[in-house]
């Protein structure tokens, strides 16, 4: 990738980072983007919203040497009408307060994107901001959602409209109203 841009005013490339190669420095900035992103309001974006993000690939936007947008694509394994997707699954995407409307969370997920369709069988993400994403090709998934546990399937009717799928090389043909899950995690299970 091009270095990142150096101006107070200049948008570098986004940038793709492993977990393990975001500095501690980087990983502090992300956090506090995220905080002022979502209001710092840990019922907006808490610790298990941050622990999400991690253990995947970041798309870093630079603007003026601060970070400016981040997202993360970690790997989760859905499963529709009971087949499991390999899935990139979207976390963490915000644009710092004073730079949004600009683009650049179009950037990002443009890179996200790319990343999602080069790995994986499935692109997800849960969200309330349909059309910022369905502009860039993601598609409101219809049908039940339930969570996997040890007791067995439990249903997410609060996550129900609140799903975006997007589709990859390797998608199987999928019937959007058929019912979805995802494994039990801590925090917002979707």
């Amino acid at each position: 990738m091009a270095p990142a841009a150096t101006g107070p005013g200049d948008v570098g490339r986004p940038r793709r980072y492993e977990t393990a190669e975001v500095s501690a420095a980087q990983l502090t900035e992300i956090r506090a983007l995220m905080d002022s992103a979502f209001g710092g309001d840990d019922e907006r974006f808490g610790d298990d919203d941050w622990a999400h993000a991690l253990g995947g690939t970041h798309v870093i936007l630079e603007v003026g040497g601060r970070i400016a947008t981040h997202a993360s694509v970690v790997e989760r394994a859905i499963h529709v009408a009971g087949r499991p997707l390999r899935t990139g699954y979207v976390e963490a995407v915000a644009t710092a307060p004073d730079l949004q409307g600009r683009g650049l969370g179009s950037i990002a997920m443009r890179e996200v994107n790319a990343i999602i369709r080069e790995g994986y069988e499935l692109g997800m993400l849960g969200t309330g901001r349909h059309h910022f994403y369905e502009r860039l090709g993601w598609r409101t998934w219809m049908g039940p959602a339930f969570v996997r546990t040890d007791a067995g399937l439990v249903r997410t009717p609060a996550e129900e409209g609140f799903l975006l799928v997007l589709d990859t090389p390797s998608t199987p043909p999928l019937d959007l109203s058929t019912p979805i899950s995802c494994n039990w995690r801590p925090g917002d299970v979707w």
